[in-house]
């Protein structure tokens, strides 16, 4: 395919210059208020110039040679100075991730999944939960499968991110002796059918997805029901109703209780497990506020939280009753499956229920994660030329102000993760001394929902942002992270525990070899490069303890690889850019879970 000759008549952008080592169609047009380049196919106006990534899908297919570096003097670098901080920088919509892939190789059995969720990606996205649900739905959706999300309607969610968004009925659903007139609408989301419920009372209000005025737990035992409710008053019946974490735990009591005696007969439910660590410690009284009689869930074999057995009051666990009321329960790696069955308050549950639960690794959504489209990165790129990866760094250390003046080769650590106590907080902040004392550069990336944790790093960042090798910005942000993947050399992931984990996944697409800890999803996607019994599929740099010096190990083999073998680094890079990851190869099994238990 020649691009050189390719216009985009709908922004009216002519044929773009190709320069000699970027091949790939540019709009640029020059800025009449500080003659700088803007790139990219956007037609809104703005004071800030705005590096636009280019959709190359189409490109890289064609040749995969083709994607080069951008000229860097085409490049609008980034300072520590500038008024709006480049993360903020206002980007081209992102699109290549609203369409369903379409050249999947279609399913002959075919389902219907409704996932019953209280987070979905983008619109309502805290932490990994939103980004499975969306990977999985597509990844099903893409083989055929009809998938729908049900999720609330929380006032934060942006509308104008939800295409053809329209109310579709409204009805009543029970909470607390009342019965809550609750509006439905349907709309489009990445490429996938929502259903957003919506009370009439003050549930789901607030400016973030958790932490409204509102009662939580209330909330989630009202939206659980009202989910059945929709399904009951509009005659949907899917083969598979899928539920997540402690948060929907209920609505497999309140199927099998309720709603299954009255016109649900065909759902089956399947649970999944993201992180244990959250039961949904619920009170009897609490329960009943949905419908259901607490007192016949306090038994061992039921809905009992187990921590509290013999204490005064004894609680229900949520979660529990979603694992003794589900058909299957799933959790997200192979080896956090063994782990909660040998360990940790839910362990005895799990081996009564051990014939009806699985381990499956979680993908990433490959369109949204792709660096050769990625409209966030300054120049894009991909496994057969990974020039564009430097260009993304130095826009980093450019942006941060951590140029090191004669020294080309600086490895660059991100660490993008929520700052709490699961995540590793004594190893990240020991890394943080550890890379500065050894000539390396780290960027975190996260918010501590803990206050004291908080202002610990708040602290540290004090310490340490004025200098030229470490930044911490203690924040969220979308499209910093996909920058900091991007422009990462290494990406650090020391949890303590974790389930399954994206953050190593998700570097290894952008070209970040990844440092973890030996344990969960961690375990099942990073072997060591020093492991000689496998150097196959040797893919980063893994430590086994907690302690700090067996991090400090690990950092010191990660920087003496990037330092000293300089070719056989770039061969790294390139074989973990080509690891397959994606939910395509992982959605099966889930699928296989869902004709295991649905009704014929």
């Amino acid at each position: 395919m020649d691009i050189s000759s390719v216009a985009v008549s709908s922004y009216g952008i002519l044929p773009a210059k190709i320069s000699d080592c970027f091949t790939v169609s540019i709009g640029k047009r020059k800025n009449s208020n500080n003659n700088k380049f803007l790139f990219g196919f956007s037609n809104r106006s703005s004071l800030n110039l705005k590096i636009q990534a280019i959709h190359l899908d189409e490109v890289a297919a064609d040749n995969p040679n083709s994607l080069t570096n951008t000229r860097l003097k085409d490049i609008d670098w980034p300072s520590p100075s500038d008024k709006i901080p480049f993360w903020k920088r206002e980007f081209q919509t992102w699109d290549s991730n609203s369409k369903v892939p379409v050249n999947t190789e279609k399913d002959s059995d075919l389902l219907h999944v409704i996932h019953v969720t209280a987070e979905m990606a983008p619109i309502a996205k805290v932490g990994g939960l939103g980004d499975v649900v969306t990977g999985l739905s597509r990844a099903c959706l893409s083989r055929g499968h009809k998938v729908d999300i049900m999720l609330p309607f929380y006032e934060c969610i942006q509308k104008q991110n939800i295409q053809e968004l329209s109310l579709i009925s409204t009805y009543n659903s029970y909470h607390d002796g009342n019965w809550i007139e609750t509006n439905a609408y349907s709309g489009m989301v990445s490429g996938i059918p929502v259903i957003l419920l919506e009370p009439m009372n003050q549930f789901f209000k607030g400016e973030d997805v958790y932490g409204g005025s509102y009662n939580e737990l209330e909330a989630f035992l009202f939206f659980s029901r009202a989910c059945l409710e929709w399904m009951q008053v509009t005659g949907t019946q899917p083969d598979v109703i899928h539920v997540h974490e402690w948060q929907t735990g209920v609505l497999p009591l309140l199927y099998w209780d309720i709603y299954h005696h009255l016109s649900l007969q065909k759902p089956r439910i399947v649970l999944t497990i993201h992180n244990m660590e959250h039961y949904g410690e619920c009170r009897q009284d609490q329960l009943q506020k949905c419908g259901l009689d607490g007192s016949l869930y306090a038994t061992i074999d039921k809905a009992i939280d187990d921590r509290t057995i013999g204490h005064n009051p004894e609680r229900l666990s949520l979660l529990k009753g979603g694992i003794v009321y589900s058909n299957s329960v799933v959790t997200v790696s192979p080896t956090y499956l063994k782990e909660t069955l040998c360990s940790g308050w839910l362990s005895s549950a799990l081996m009564t229920n051990h014939y009806k639960y699985y381990g499956i690794l979680n993908g990433i959504d490959t369109d949204m994660w792709n660096p050769a489209s990625d409209v966030f990165l300054p120049t894009n790129y991909h496994a057969q030329n990974t020039g564009g990866k430097k260009v993304c760094k130095k826009y980093l250390q450019r942006g941060f102000g951590l140029i090191l003046e004669g020294c080309e080769r600086v490895p660059l650590v991100v660490c993008i993760s929520r700052l709490v106590a699961q995540k590793g907080l004594h190893l990240i902040r020991h890394a943080i001394n550890h890379i500065q004392e050894i000539g390396g550069q780290m960027i975190v990336l996260g918010k501590a929902p803990d206050s004291r944790v908080q202002r610990e790093f708040e602290a540290l960042a004090d310490l340490h942002n004025k200098g030229s090798t470490i930044r911490i910005l203690l924040m969220y942000s979308e499209e910093l992270s996909h920058m900091l993947y991007a422009g990462g050399d290494m990406v650090l992931v020391p949890s303590i525990y974790e389930p399954c984990g994206l953050a190593q996944m998700i570097g290894m697409r952008y070209g970040s070899v990844p440092i973890v800890r030996k344990t969960g999803g961690l375990a099942d996607t990073v072997f060591d490069m020093d492991d000689e019994s496998h150097p196959e599929v040797a893919n980063g740099f893994v430590f086994e303890g907690i302690d700090e010096g067996s991090l400090s190990c690990a950092l010191d083999r990660a920087f003496s690889y990037y330092l000293e073998k300089t070719i056989e680094w770039e061969n790294i890079v390139q074989r973990v850019m080509q690891i397959d990851n994606s939910w395509n190869k992982t959605a099966g099994k889930y699928i296989d879970v869902y004709n295991s238990i649905r009704v014929r």
